[in-house]
């Protein structure tokens, strides 16, 4: 019997790690996932545990060779960013995995933009808000000035994807999908590192740049595969829908931030769009994605309860709640509270202000909720289609599920073509995209994503 040719694709959440394994039609043929406890820095502050995550991705590579019905082709990783692995001359780590929600110094911070510019024009150069340590590139300042000793042993600052990609072809590199997500590394205006960069004599400490399609041999005994450089995980959840339409869209992913994303406008950020919440980051050929996110799938979630609490109703029935126009209609008329911003700052939405008591029943509520919701998340949208015309956009993710939801914004944007859509694990499916011609011979399929329209009226067409 023939074997399969599979490429493994290691996606490395904050939460949960998995492994899948691809065919050559990008069918999942196998995965498995795991979590690992966290350990803690010489702070104690939590933190990844690299020992974990290095040990899971060799003792998963060995029962994957024990199927002898798969014949591996490639390797590649996603992983989430702003987290270094700094690496000494023999790519052993110096320190912890920092965790990027670690405060970070004010002193240092104060210090830094005291130097190197006031926050408002080094946001607009480097094309993201300020963020302390989620911008990545202060982590690495941060080490120079408060581990002098670490910094002088530093080869190179290999973020989490090129460091997993490391242990398996013993290549250190960089990759601009991770150096290009709001690391205040990256100056977008010349397309090259800040000059901050060089001045701190961190340059040296940045590996080598590679494409985001390179690949290396494996270092493991007896294995013929490649592997690839490893992406940012944003990056590589936008590679399916670059690949399947022509047409320009926008992709709102949701989740617990619902981010969107408009990989064709290459316009600089305005103030307002970084007071907003907005960056533009690179993507896996190099080109400028404009981003915009809200933290709205908290915020579902804690709403949804309290009316589920108010009208002693079981949470899970909100699961499947059908739109209804009729009450729509009646709560637009009635509506005195809209969304707003305030001293240039993109609010939560009102619905926490609202008494449920004004409700005749909790599927009132809860349209109001998805109205406020919506409300917010068009003008959170609106600053990436802001001079750039797209004719569609697409709903990945919770919210795509939801009736409600996508009726709504189908009717908020009208003037374009609104889809849900449906595709299992995106962002793994994207690393393996990104190597394709390395290990597949295909064509890379045209059935990837499931698409369901919703028109701006009251009719949902499949």
């Amino acid at each position: 019997m023939a074997l399969k040719p599979v490429i493994a694709i290691f996606d490395i959440g904050k939460t949960n790690k998995k492994l899948f394994l691809f065919d050559d039609n990008y069918k999942i043929a196998f995965e498995r996932t795991a979590r690992f406890p966290e350990t803690h820095d010489e702070d104690d502050y939590p933190c990844e545990n690299l020992d974990s995550l290095r040990l899971w991705v060799f003792d998963s590579l060995r029962e994957i060779f024990k199927h002898k019905e798969f014949d591996l082709k490639a390797v590649n990783f996603s992983a989430y960013g702003a987290s270094f692995v700094y690496v000494d001359e023999d790519g052993t780590p110096l320190t912890p995995l920092y965790n990027y929600l670690k405060p970070y110094p004010s002193e240092l911070s104060k210090q830094f933009y005291d130097i190197y510019g006031d926050e408002a024009k080094f946001a607009q150069k480097t094309a993201s808000p300020i963020l302390g340590s989620l911008n990545s590139g202060l982590q690495l300042y941060r080490l120079k000035y408060k581990q002098p000793e670490v910094f002088k042993k530093l080869k190179y600052a290999l973020h989490l994807p090129q460091y997993m990609s490391y242990l398996l072809s013993g290549q250190m590199v960089a990759d601009l999908t991770s150096i290009g997500c709001h690391t205040a590394l990256w100056d977008f205006s010349i397309n090259n590192y800040h000059l901050w960069v060089n001045d701190e004599d961190i340059l040296p400490k940045m590996a080598p740049l590679q494409t985001a399609d390179s690949v290396w041999p494996s270092v493991l005994p007896g294995s013929t595969c490649c592997v690839g450089v490893g992406l940012h995980d944003s990056s590589a959840a936008l590679i399916p829908y670059l690949v399947s339409f022509n047409m320009t869209f926008v992709l709102i992913s949701t989740g617990t931030w619902s981010i969107s994303l408009n990989p064709f406008n290459q316009t600089p950020l305005t103030a307002d769009q970084l007071k907003n919440d907005c960056l533009n980051y690179l993507q896996y050929k190099g080109s400028t994605v404009k981003a915009s996110r809200l933290f709205t799938g908290y915020e579902y979630e804690q709403q949804v309860e309290r009316i589920a609490t108010h009208f002693t109703q079981d949470i899970i029935r909100y699961h499947t709640i059908n739109y209804d126009p009729d009450i729509v209609t009646k709560l637009k008329v009635q509506t005195s509270l809209h969304s707003h911003k305030q001293n240039g700052q993109l609010q939560k939405s009102v619905f926490e202000q609202r008494y449920l008591d004004d409700f005749t029943n909790d599927i009132e509520a809860y349209h109001q909720l998805m109205i406020d919701i919506v409300e917010q998340q068009t003008i959170s949208t609106n600053y990436v289609l802001q001079d750039c015309k797209v004719q569609r956009i697409f709903v990945d993710g919770g919210f795509s599920k939801n009736s409600v939801f996508m009726h709504l914004l189908a009717l908020e944007f009208h003037q374009l073509e609104v889809y849900a859509t449906s595709m299992a694990q995106a962002t793994a499916v994207g690393a393996a995209i990104a190597i394709h011609k390395a290990w597949n011979g295909k064509t890379v399929p045209h059935d990837l994503i499931e698409l369901k329209y919703y028109s701006g009226g009251q009719n949902e067409v499949v």
